[in-house]
């Protein structure tokens, strides 16, 4: 069964924390600081592997989560930087960011795209040591990586993209001519998801996909039809089969004109895609009459009459495929509209709400609040002045004087009152 399209949640490691730690050194201080600063979160890296042909590894296992940095340590060490991620993929599957639907990469070399950045590890006290300040209690934590939900999508499953009613012989004609072994049967709907299969030459190969059984009304979505047309899709080229004896009790002709309207009303450049037509059941009485009628109503299309069943015409068919697909471009690289990187740290998201409460005093709340009380110690007077510092970096200060706050006032910053110093 091929799987080409799931979603998965992905999570690049967290960084380290900054250590707080004093050595002992005789002279020095209270031993002087020398806590280390943390080591970066892994990042997510997907890479092409030519030797998969679908998503199926990512039906059951859908969360991924690369490994965080390691916390600072004493003697200035510096934590260790997390493990790398990697997650192989098939050749040409696309990351979508499943909230905003926005491509992130398109997938197509062994080398690897960095799709998920690690987080950054935080400072260790020893980085706050200065000529004033040279006991410093506080060091601030490792960057946090938001996880990620994304959609992978192939975009392109095979080369040739085999097509037409059900039970015309696509699954024993990709049987004859690849090593491929779909499950074959005299009723309707035997293939129910595409089977691909490799047509080797001396010199060219190429993948056939035996696309289900359209029906009419596909397009519509009808029965699965807007599935396998998607399939269809992602083919270079189209080769149409058709029951060229009428063995259903149907007109090949007519079959012909409703496939093709199916595939034009789906997508125009689908239909457009180039085609040969395949006139198979060569062996039945049929089917000679059948192709003359064909070939008059449409003197334009380049058809093969052969027979899956008695390999009848297979050979010249394979060479016909083959000749097609060499003057086709290869498939296009899907344009990336920025990689997932430029959204995973969680301060992009950090909100801020500053405003008057009920009995009047001034509050700033929110998530960015949340993260600069993250990053100090309340009971150390190194670290409020390290937090009055973020304040003002940050840009908070700025806003509550332009709310009205004068010096004196009390604040409220997340619940918690403080008196405002600008």
């Amino acid at each position: 069964m091929i799987v080409d399209k799931v979603t998965i949640f992905i999570k690049a490691g967290d960084g380290g924390n900054g250590a707080v730690s004093f050595r002992r050194e005789k002279y020095i201080n209270a031993g002087g600081p020398d806590g280390g600063d943390g080591g970066n979160g892994g990042n997510v890296v997907f890479m092409a592997d030519p030797g998969m042909r679908t998503l199926m590894d990512f039906r059951y296992h859908k969360k991924y989560k690369a490994q965080p940095g390691e916390n600072g340590k004493k003697k200035n060490m510096r934590g260790k930087t997390g493990d790398d991620l990697i997650i192989k993929v098939p050749v040409g599957p696309v990351v979508i960011d499943a909230e905003t639907g926005r491509v992130a990469a398109d997938i197509r070399e062994a080398e690897g795209v960095t799709v998920l950045r690690g987080g950054a590890g935080g400072k260790g006290n020893a980085r706050f040591a200065n000529s004033v300040r040279q006991t410093p209690r506080f060091a601030t934590p490792g960057k946090k990586v938001v996880e990620r939900e994304i959609v992978l999508e192939l975009k392109s499953i095979a080369d040739v993209g085999l097509v037409g009613f059900p039970n015309v012989g696509k699954s024993t004609l990709l049987s004859c001519i690849t090593s491929a072994r779909p499950k074959i049967e005299n009723y309707h709907f035997t293939t129910l998801t595409p089977n691909l299969g490799v047509v080797k030459t001396y010199d060219y190969d190429f993948i056939i996909a035996d696309i289900p059984g359209l029906i009419e009304g596909a397009s519509d979505g009808a029965g699965l039809g807007h599935a396998f047309l998607r399939h269809i899709e992602r083919t270079r080229m189209i080769a149409h089969v058709l029951d060229i004896a009428g063995s259903e009790g149907r007109d090949p002709l007519d079959d012909y004109a409703k496939i093709r309207e199916e595939l034009k009303k789906y997508s125009q450049p689908l239909s457009l895609r180039p085609e040969i037509v395949v006139a198979n059941k060569a062996d039945l009485p049929e089917a000679a009459e059948n192709l003359k009628r064909f070939i008059e109503a449409y003197p334009d299309k380049q058809v093969f009459l052969i027979s899956a069943a008695t390999h009848q015409g297979t050979d010249e068919l394979k060479a016909a495929m083959m000749e097609v697909l060499k003057t086709l471009p290869e498939e296009q690289v899907i344009e990336e509209e920025g990689v997932l990187e430029e959204w995973q740290m969680q301060d992009s998201e950090l909100t801020l709400e500053i405003g008057r409460a009920e009995d009047g005093v001034l509050e700033a709340n929110g998530s960015l609040i949340e993260e600069i009380f993250s990053r100090i110690n309340p009971d150390e007077p190194d670290s409020m002045r390290h937090f009055h510092k973020l304040l003002r970096d940050m840009g908070i200060l700025k806003q509550l004087v332009k709310a009205g706050a004068k010096d004196g006032d009390t604040i409220r910053l997340n619940g918690e009152e403080f008196d405002f110093v600008e």
